[in-house]
């Protein structure tokens, strides 16, 4: 499945109330160690079907990041039943990431 383009309109429905675990990417366009991530975070989307990998961009969605205390980017934070339940801030490799998610 591909990542999931979240702003704050959807992040209740897609997030929240995911039946799945989601993966939750705190990126922003200007971010280096961000681009150097995005290529992992779409290979575990397309790998993964168990769960859900989505995308939240801190420039268009500040009100996201600040309610997330998202303060360094790239920010990953896992969710389970709309609770955070670990964070990775930094660019990881994809073992870290699966380590992350649980997989």
């Amino acid at each position: 499945m591909a990542v999931i383009e979240i702003t704050k309109d959807n992040f209740e429905t897609e997030v929240l109330k995911s039946d799945k675990k989601v993966l939750a990417d705190f990126n922003a366009d200007w971010c280096g160690p961000c681009k150097m991530l995005r290529p992992i975070i779409d290979e575990i989307a397309e790998e993964k079907e168990n769960i859900k990998v989505v995308s939240i961009n801190i420039d268009n969605e500040d009100e996201l990041a600040e309610k997330y205390n998202v303060s360094s980017i790239p920010c990953l934070v896992v969710f389970e039943n709309g609770n955070e339940t670990r964070r990775s801030v930094g660019f990881i490799q994809k073992d870290e990431i699966e380590n992350i998610i649980g997989e």
